[in-house]
């Protein structure tokens, strides 16, 4: 296990645990890796001595990828649940359907998805209530 200490385009500083330096350099060229604090998929490794798991001690302090460490993650993974289970996830149809429900053309439901920050901005100008996550939306269309 290697920590890396990691910096989004909005300057946002936070750290993440990564099973190898070829591990997040994989999911770096994927393009899955996003911001803690804001979401954004624009990261890069800050200016950091990386921390490697070696012996038996160390290897029991890092926490499983999948649990949340602090209570900023513990909150966050909060909000998803409660976000994926309340509502649908309509991908990249984002915009169509929030402004369909806006106009009253389709009836009105908690949605999530995707859209560019274009988009985005247009849909809040005409009024449509609309706010970005903390988290990329797992993709799950079914």
């Amino acid at each position: 296990m290697i920590n890396y200490s990691l910096r989004c385009d909005q300057g946002h500083d936070f750290d993440s645990w990564f099973q190898s330096a070829s591990a997040y350099e994989a999911l770096e060229r994927a393009g899955h890796l996003s911001c803690s604090v804001c979401g954004s998929s624009v990261v890069t490794k800050a200016v950091m001595a990386p921390r490697v798991a070696k012996g038996q001690d160390d290897a029991a302090t890092p926490m499983a990828l999948s649990a949340p460490g602090s209570d900023a993650e513990r909150a966050l993974a909060e909000m998803r649940r409660k976000v994926e289970e309340n509502s649908d996830y309509v991908g990249d149809r984002f915009v169509e359907e929030a402004r369909s429900m806006h106009l009253g053309d389709s009836p009105e439901r908690s949605i999530y998805g995707e859209a560019r920050l274009d988009d985005a901005r247009a849909l809040a100008e005409e009024g449509v209530p609309v706010m970005p996550l903390p988290f990329k939306p797992k993709k799950k269309l079914s």
